[in-house]
């Protein structure tokens, strides 16, 4: 029996931020004195670098993170969804930072912004790799020149983007539950997902996903549950509606949407829309504030 080949790398990311972007801005740079308040209101997520100096931060009212946590070595915070916190630095030297404002496409309804905890902190030298991106970003924000505020907005996209390939590989570390940060970690469910990912609208079966993963149909089903969190079938279907989202956001008629996210017809999608939003398309839409053009009322 000849022994089993390693598989192949395979790209992870690319399918899930070519069709959820993250986009960063340049929120701050330099010391911060007192007490700094970033309110969840403002609809932000944030990517704060502690560069220099100790930090004591705080969350009132939170439940699934530390109301209280301290710092005093160069670190990185990592907030995917909008979060209250306070920065309580001291009154007159402060410390020093570089932070980013975090826009997930889709906003609540992103699947990697769902998949990850609402907080990530790390010491800046956990991660491999990043110290080059690091370096480009501090030395771009240290001093003002022209194209300044571009160019650190794609350089913080560089540091999330490499954040997110070091989540991957290290899920349990970074403490995230079972998800698809968990199943886009396990080697042989990815090639599934990544399939899934890519090609929404094709007749998936369990069987041909199970054949993707390179596993039995049995032992694809179980592992998937026990490591994402929910079935095969659960997942394609979230994964399709949230292409629906947004799309529909974006003002796709959901006539072209149907065949592309692999739905008989427009009823069809509307119906496994409403099962999993608890509305249809045109009523979402209007809540959502976004445009409802191509929408037939036949679809309420």
């Amino acid at each position: 029996m000849q022994p089993s080949q390693p598989l192949p790398p395979i790209d992870r990311l690319s399918g899930i931020l070519e069709r959820f972007r993250v986009q960063a801005q340049l929120h701050h740079t330099g010391a911060l004195c007192g007490h700094t308040h970033f309110d969840a209101g403002a609809g932000f997520g944030y990517l704060h670098l502690l560069r220099r100096g100790e930090l004591k931060v705080s969350h009132p009212g939170a439940r699934d993170v530390p109301k209280s946590m301290r710092f005093d070595e160069p670190t990185l915070l990592f907030y995917p969804r909008p979060f209250t916190h306070h920065f309580h630095n001291p009154p007159k030297e402060g410390a020093d930072f570089t932070c980013a404002r975090l826009i997930f496409d889709g906003g609540a309804h992103n699947p990697l912004a769902r998949a990850l905890p609402s907080l990530i902190a790390l010491p800046l030298a956990t991660v491999p790799g990043l110290d080059l991106a690091l370096e480009l970003l501090f030395a771009e924000t240290d001093r003002v020149r022209c194209g300044q505020r571009l160019l650190a907005d794609r350089l913080f996209e560089v540091v999330v983007l490499k954040l997110l390939r070091w989540l991957l590989d290290n899920p349990q570390q970074a403490g995230i539950q079972p998800g698809l940060v968990t199943g886009m970690s396990d080697p042989r469910l990815s090639r599934a997902l990544v399939a899934m990912h890519e090609d929404p609208g094709r007749a998936w079966t369990l069987d041909r996903m199970a054949e993707c993963a390179g596993m039995s149909r049995t032992a694809f089903a179980n592992v998937f549950r026990e490591t994402v969190g929910q079935t095969p079938a659960d997942y394609l279907a979230n994964w399709r509606i949230a292409l629906a989202q947004a799309r529909l956001r974006e003002g796709r008629p959901i006539k072209l949407l149907a065949a592309e996210l692999g739905y008989a017809n427009p009823s069809a999608l509307s119906r496994a829309f409403a099962a999993r939003i608890g509305m249809s398309p045109r009523d979402w839409l209007a809540r959502d504030g976004a445009p409802v053009a191509g929408l037939s009322t036949t679809l309420r």
